[in-house]
């Protein structure tokens, strides 16, 4: 059985619509090398002209921040568009190892967010109900008073 129709036979929902989901608010530094200059304004004005995302200057005068939401945007889409556009980023292995990891607990949640709940409890339920509506075998036409042994 696919797990969708097993999913619909539990009732349960396949959209996340209207539930409430903490952590989909990010703020992430993105940091660009020290050359060429004026890289953090320019990317400033760039950002900021998208949809659902927020920029300002970081702390460090060669990074801004951004807060954007994972369900639009990942900090992977964004990077990837800034270096499309003639943008260095820092290369460091630090901000390599730390990239890495915000890519990879990003897509997991978008992941995670696009997949229906899952089946908890009720899951012996939907087979006994599949059972129940297929034709199978099982069933002895002989009468019940020949079935029994006097």
């Amino acid at each position: 059985m696919r797990r969708e129709t097993a999913y619909k036979l539990a009732g349960r929902r396949h959209s996340h619509r209207g539930t409430q989901v903490t952590g989909l608010q990010k703020r992430r530094e993105i940091r660009f090398r020290s050359f060429p200059e004026g890289q953090a304004q320019r990317a400033l004005n760039a950002l900021a002209a998208l949809p659902g995302i927020q920029v300002e200057f970081a702390p460090r005068p060669d990074g801004v921040v951004v807060h954007y939401s994972v369900v639009d945007y990942s900090l992977e889409l964004l990077e990837e568009a800034l270096l499309k556009a003639g943008f260095f980023l820092e290369s460091s292995l630090y901000n390599k190892l730390v990239r890495a990891v915000v890519y990879y607990c990003e897509e997991t949640q978008r992941h995670n967010l696009l997949s229906p709940e899952r089946l908890l409890k009720q899951s012996n339920e939907v087979y006994i109900q599949v059972y129940g509506h297929h034709l199978h075998g099982d069933h002895d036409e002989t009468p019940l008073e020949l079935r029994e042994y006097k």
